[in-house]
């Protein structure tokens, strides 16, 4: 596929992206991808397969994206996991700051509206979610190995309180609520985290 074709459709799938985020798949018409994509119908349907197929490849961009995101916040604090993970909450603080097509996280969305006719994506939405929820486990662990977090406490079962807290802030985040008031909450679930370090790790 020559450089310009393969330009072009990252930017159609970035497109189709911005409208599903925003309005979900069942809400999200053809003609809404037409218009988004600037695309005909069938250009679509040559291109990526189906609208089944562009809504999937379109839940493994944002996935990418949002693990990177992860990723990249958690490199900044490689001696101390917690404050990377404390620092990736502060992060999420800013939801209402940027400008985004939902605040909402698109996997959660997703969770909620697909049903037993899009098996297919609610098994990719649900394999997503438990990679994000394991690298949590990850950087748990680690705090544990280097003396940073208590071994009397469950890696695993922090990790899935912690995702269900993101996955809480992001929804809260799409009321109509102040920036600020994000932003607290926010600190308060990062501060959280802060405070299971052991004080005398350096």
């Amino acid at each position: 596929m020559a450089r310009a074709t393969l330009h072009n459709r990252q930017d159609s799938l970035e497109q189709a992206l911005q409208i599903f985020w925003q309005k979900g798949f069942h809400a999200t018409s053809l003609k809404d991808l037409e218009q988004a994509m600037d695309m005909r119908p069938g250009s679509i349907y040559a291109t990526f397969g189906s609208k089944d197929a562009l809504f999937q490849e379109a839940l493994d961009y944002y996935a990418r994206m949002a693990i990177a995101e992860l990723e990249r916040t958690l490199s900044k604090y490689p001696s101390s996991p917690l404050q990377g993970l404390a620092a990736y909450l502060r992060l999420l603080g800013s939801l209402r700051d940027q400008a985004l097509p939902s605040n909402a996280c698109m996997l959660v969305k997703s969770l909620l509206e697909l049903g037993v006719k899009e098996e297919s994506a609610l098994c990719k939405v649900e394999s997503m979610l438990a990679k994000i929820e394991s690298r949590f486990t990850t950087s748990f662990i680690e705090s544990q190995r280097i003396g940073e977090l208590g071994h009397q406490l469950n890696p695993v079962l922090l990790a899935q309180r912690l995702q269900a807290e993101v996955m809480g802030l992001r929804s809260f985040a799409q009321r109509k609520v102040d920036s600020s008031v994000v932003h607290e909450v926010a600190e308060a679930m990062a501060s959280s985290l802060d405070a299971m370090r052991i004080d005398n790790v350096g």
